[in-house]
């Protein structure tokens, strides 16, 4: 009888023992995953505020995070010219009338261009809010791409453009999706029809500078189209790598 209170005693001695050491584990891969996701706020909050948009209109903060993010879960997965460190966003959730294109230089910390940028004709009018990866369909491709090469085309100079997402803008090579100049694209445009002209699907922008937009994010840099699906942030491969 004693052997078996014994027996009992020790079983629930080492069962607490397990319990205990399960806990810890635990709370210490918890607090693991809340110092790992301290550091990355830390990171996105410290490079924004670091970056001058003194010249132009800021960056929503929430939209850098997220280029940011994707940013560095391309340049992890050795997608992007490291040498570069240019990163390029379009918030698309914004009017076309306004600048919503910004390139911003990392290393330096600076705007490089803010200017504007068109969306296709399949995707709204002033405003964006249809999207496709859907050849024929003229509508913009929201997420993740890294540029390629240049090339002369019927637009002229043009960057060719590969998307990163799939089941968003993967076929945005396929589709021609570009960037290259546009008449339609620019100031005098906007005042003429009260809104920016739009281009089949390609991030079109003025003729003035797109010689130097091409020129600075030629090669390998990452370029983000944004827009607040709720869908594509959820399922992003490169907003959701830890």
């Amino acid at each position: 009888m004693y052997a078996d209170f014994r027996t009992i005693h020790l079983l629930k001695k080492h069962f607490f023992h397990i319990i205990f050491w399960l806990a810890t584990s635990f709370n210490i891969a918890y607090a693991g995953d809340k110092s790992a996701e301290a550091v990355r706020v830390n990171t996105i909050n410290t490079t924004y505020e670091q970056i001058d948009f003194s010249a132009c209109t800021p960056l929503d903060y929430n939209v850098f995070s997220k280029a940011y993010q994707g940013y560095i879960s391309l340049l992890k997965g050795d997608k992007l010219n490291d040498i570069k460190g240019i990163l390029t966003v379009c918030d698309y959730s914004l009017s076309a009338n306004e600048k919503r294109m910004w390139i911003i230089d990392l290393r330096t910390r600076k705007v490089l261009i803010n200017t504007y940028v068109a969306h296709g004709q399949g995707s709204g009018e002033e405003y964006a809010n249809k999207f496709s990866d859907r050849p024929n369909s003229h509508q913009s491709s929201i997420g993740f791409y890294v540029t390629g090469k240049t090339y002369t085309g019927k637009h002229g100079n043009s960057l060719h453009l590969h998307g990163m997402d799939e089941g968003y803008n993967a076929k945005a090579y396929e589709r021609a999706i570009v960037v290259h100049g546009a008449g339609y694209v620019s100031r005098d445009f906007i005042l003429g029809t009260g809104r920016l002209g739009r281009s089949w699907g390609c991030p079109a922008v003025s003729n003035d500078i797109s010689d130097e937009v091409i020129e600075l994010i030629k090669e390998g840099t990452c370029l983000f189209i944004y827009y607040p699906d709720n869908n594509y942030l959820q399922s992003s491969t490169w907003l959701n790598k830890s």
